[in-house]
């Protein structure tokens, strides 16, 4: 019996060389790119603290310098931070309007968009690339510089924010929902397709029912982003509570009760819809395992 470990072409000592040779050259690869990385980090930090107005390095000590000034007066007139509560839970209601209706705009338009664009559902399969271009352009724009935009052309308000955060909604969610879609079964098409149904009746009839729990689950999830998101574009005039936390910064000593106390507000409001969201999500995506 031949050697199996003699040398040639196809023997165990020459492909045990080739991956030992294979594995060496990807850790010299790993190892260039990491290098580039640190040196473009180290470069890009020092271009910033060049162009700085202070220092970076030399303004660390004075970093917790504005939030004592917030705290402490906001613990000093603590005695008004329930009537502040009351007096921007509107803002507050507001904020929460916008994450919510973009949401669900943007949902629905994620979902014709995933089905659009899921190879085996896709009602125009040639057309699958570019549904998916245009999922990754609206997920790579910022919403901030949407609003920005549409802030400009439609002035300051709730519309702007809500149309900044839906467009990239629609991105994020087609993404996250035509992957789901993938692992859906085909059978239920198949049986639909063999009794005449239409493009419309297959998805709502053989796809929607597998997906529905996942999809909700990814709507829950960004609906607490969308709270953040619709809370920051406050601060370029798209409403809300984080105009309002905007104006009392701006504004400087004598009003950083009102934001601390907006500021209470938003922490325990992102914190009441993660849990609900967790809770749902849970369930959700258990119970459709347990079905499945």
């Amino acid at each position: 019996m031949a050697d199996a470990t003699a040398s040639g072409p196809g023997s165990l000592g020459q492909i045990q060389s080739d991956y030992i040779a294979m594995t060496s050259r990807k850790r010299l690869y790993s190892g260039i790119m990491m290098l580039v990385l640190v040196l473009l980090l180290v470069s890009g930090f020092n271009m910033a603290e060049g162009r700085n107005g202070g220092s970076f390095i030399g303004g660390l000590d004075n970093f917790f310098d504005y939030p004592a000034e917030v705290v402490g007066e906001a613990w000093t007139n603590r005695a008004n931070i329930p009537g502040l509560f009351a007096k921007y839970f509107p803002a507050l209601i507001e904020t929460v309007n916008i994450a919510a209706v973009s949401t669900l705009f943007g949902a629905l338009f994620a979902i014709v968009f995933s089905l659009l664009s899921t190879r085996g559902l896709a009602r125009f399969p040639r057309l699958i690339g570019l549904f998916r271009r245009m999922m990754d352009i609206m997920r790579a724009v910022p919403e901030i510089v949407i609003a920005l935009v549409l802030i400009f052309v439609l002035g300051g308000g709730p519309v702007p924010a809500m149309i900044a955060i839906a467009f990239h909604t629609t991105g994020a969610l087609g993404k996250l929902f035509s992957e789901v879609n993938e692992n859906a079964s085909l059978k239920p098409l198949e049986g639909l397709e063999s009794v005449g149904a239409t493009w419309s009746q297959k998805m709502l009839l053989g796809v929607v029912p597998q997906v529905a729990p996942n999809w909700l689950s990814y709507a829950l999830l960004r609906f607490e982003i969308n709270i953040r998101a619709s809370a920051i574009l406050g601060f370029v005039g798209a409403g809300g509570l984080g105009y309002e936390l905007k104006v009392a910064i701006q504004w400087g000593q004598g009003r950083f009760d009102a934001a601390g106390a907006m500021f209470i507000m938003l922490f325990f409001t992102i914190m009441f819809f993660d849990q609900i969201s967790s809770h749902f999500r849970d369930k959700l995506v258990h119970g459709a395992r347990e079905q499945g």
